[in-house]
């Protein structure tokens, strides 16, 4: 094989993964000013929903909105949560949520898309609400 045909199929697969970097980029630019509407609009305001009524029912829960994020803490222990954050590392960048439950002396944690292979904006207010009773489910049962 001949150096010259290795260093035009080289120099194209540094054209091709340059081209594919920028474009991730891009993506994930646009997803982060996405994710950053869908916690305010969606994610905060059905959260809030949710630890309302949870405290009607005598289960304690507090709303966090640090810096770009959002997090649903239990009043009972301080590595009981489920919190939202943006996944840049799959594409199409997806919103997850991280789930920290304490058994004991043991803290147990997950991690799982709330809209499986959905792209920020397609994630809706009854997505959020069927992610965040599922996963509530633990501290539910008591």
């Amino acid at each position: 094989m001949e150096i010259s045909v290795v260093r035009n199929r080289l120099n194209r697969a540094i054209e091709v993964a340059r081209e594919r970097a920028q474009q991730r980029r891009q993506r994930s630019a646009a997803a982060e000013r996405a994710y950053e509407k869908f916690l305010k609009d969606v994610a905060t305001p059905v959260t809030r929903l949710v630890a309302n009524s949870l405290k009607v029912e005598n289960y304690l829960f507090t709303v966090f909105t640090p810096s770009g994020g959002l997090r649903l803490a239990s009043d009972r222990g301080r590595d009981d949560y489920v919190e939202f954050a943006l996944d840049t590392s799959t594409d199409p960048p997806q919103v997850i949520g991280r789930i920290s439950r304490s058994r004991g002396s043991r803290t147990l944690d997950e991690e799982r898309p709330i809209k499986p292979g959905a792209e920020v904006d397609d994630v809706s207010e009854d997505d959020v609400l069927t992610f965040l009773l599922d996963v509530l489910q633990p501290w539910l049962e008591r």
